[in-house]
């Protein structure tokens, strides 16, 4: 706040101003005509005038609720009054003598000194500025606080990110340590044995599944980390023409051995003219490998998943996964796909609580939908939406 009249030994006249610019170039000749006319103006009536930047002090503006400058505004002797406009010095000197007379009637009030500035402030000149900063505090608390809660948002999605990385690495981190197992054991069974039952073809194909696995595994990490060092956190997709009904019926053998280990059986309900989806493989694999693991793990020993997809509109594809395990409640059934929520019959099982979170995550980057229909005792019916390709 800049300080134009007053001399230091001379008492503070009753007639108190604040004097608002800004530094706008079709401001500059307004605002220097405006201060010389207030100059000529002392001289028939001292007065103290105060100026005030809004761009260095836009507390100020806020504080006498100000919506364009330049403006003047009297703020001693009460009332105080507000003058803006295109002809501001115009209605100055329409009010310069009413000002002079109120001013008059009142006597000068000692100074009073600004602990902040160590100059000597008008009372009410005091209590304005010590106002107005009061509200440049608050606006700066206000600020502080928003960096706060964005920081600790920042914090916060980097936690799911770990959590998301961890749930998503098991699955091809076990598929890769099977294919070498199985590789490692046919290699010593050929050293017992003059014929292996590994043949040439599977050892091919183990080793190109672990290759698949372990390139799933480098994207994952990839993926994570451009994530976690991204600004808003949005995922990553690369969508491109996708046969998803062969992608789902490859994923299948990849079930086989869990499958076997609890005597289920599985059927596919997939139309040879499915059209081609537009999505990225990688992210789809994680839905449908997800929602897999999840009919497999849930449901009773000796039962029976069903896998379809269906052109449901010309715009999407639907492809569902159903079991016929303990389902899910009705109120939980929204719940399921939020970040690390886990119902109650869950807690002792292994996991993060992520992996529904991860597959919502993914189908709404494809700007698809996931749902699904439970009900207790019967199954649970999991379904997602894919864009239909167009060439």
């Amino acid at each position: 706040m800049e300080a134009l009249s007053t001399p230091p030994n001379r008492a503070e006249p009753s007639l108190q101003l604040l004097l608002f610019v800004d530094k706008r170039p079709s401001s500059i000749e307004k605002i220097r005509q405006i201060r010389n006319r207030l100059k000529e103006l002392e001289a028939d009536y001292p007065f103290d005038l105060q100026v005030v930047d809004v761009g260095e002090q836009p507390h100020m503006a806020e504080h006498f609720r100000l919506i364009a400058t330049p403006a003047i505004i009297k703020i001693h002797p009460e009332p105080r009054q507000t003058l803006a406009g295109s002809n501001l010095i115009a209605q100055i000197d329409s009010w310069w003598s009413r000002w002079r007379q109120s001013a008059e009637e009142h006597q000068p009030s000692p100074p009073t000194q600004s602990v902040a500035s160590g100059v000597d402030l008008p009372p009410t000149v005091n209590s304005v500025t010590y106002s107005a900063e009061l509200i440049r505090l608050s606006d700066e608390i206000f600020r502080l606080n928003q960096e706060k809660e964005e920081l600790q948002e920042q914090l916060r999605f980097k936690d799911r990110l770990i959590a998301m990385l961890a749930h998503d690495l098991r699955n091809p981190l076990t598929a890769v340590s099977i294919a070498l197992e199985t590789l490692e054991l046919g290699s010593s069974m050929r050293e017992i044995y003059t014929e292996s039952r590994l043949t040439p073809a599977m050892m091919d194909q183990l080793i190109k599944h672990a290759r698949t696995q372990a390139k799933t595994i480098d994207r994952l990490i990839t993926d994570t980390l451009h994530a976690a060092n991204s600004t808003g956190g949005k995922l990553k997709v690369q969508p491109r023409r996708l046969d998803l009904g062969k992608l789902c019926l490859s994923l299948l053998d990849d079930f086989e051995a869990k499958l076997q280990s609890k005597s289920q059986s599985i059927s596919t309900d997939i139309p040879s003219d499915l059209p081609p989806v537009y999505a990225d493989p990688e992210r789809v694999r994680q839905v449908v490998v997800n929602l897999l693991d999840n009919a497999v793990k849930y449901a009773p020993i000796g039962s029976h998943i069903q896998v379809s997809a269906l052109h449901r509109t010309t715009q999407k594809v639907q492809v569902s996964i159903c079991d016929n395990g303990p389902g899910i409640p009705a109120e939980n059934c929204d719940r399921i796909f939020e970040d690390s929520y886990r119902l109650e019959r869950d807690a002792m099982q292994d996991g993060y609580g992520i992996g529904l979170a991860v597959c919502q995550r993914i189908v709404r980057a494809h700007y698809g939908q996931i749902w699904v229909d439970s009900e207790l005792g019967q199954g649970s019916c999991f379904h997602f939406t894919l864009p239909v390709y167009r060439p």
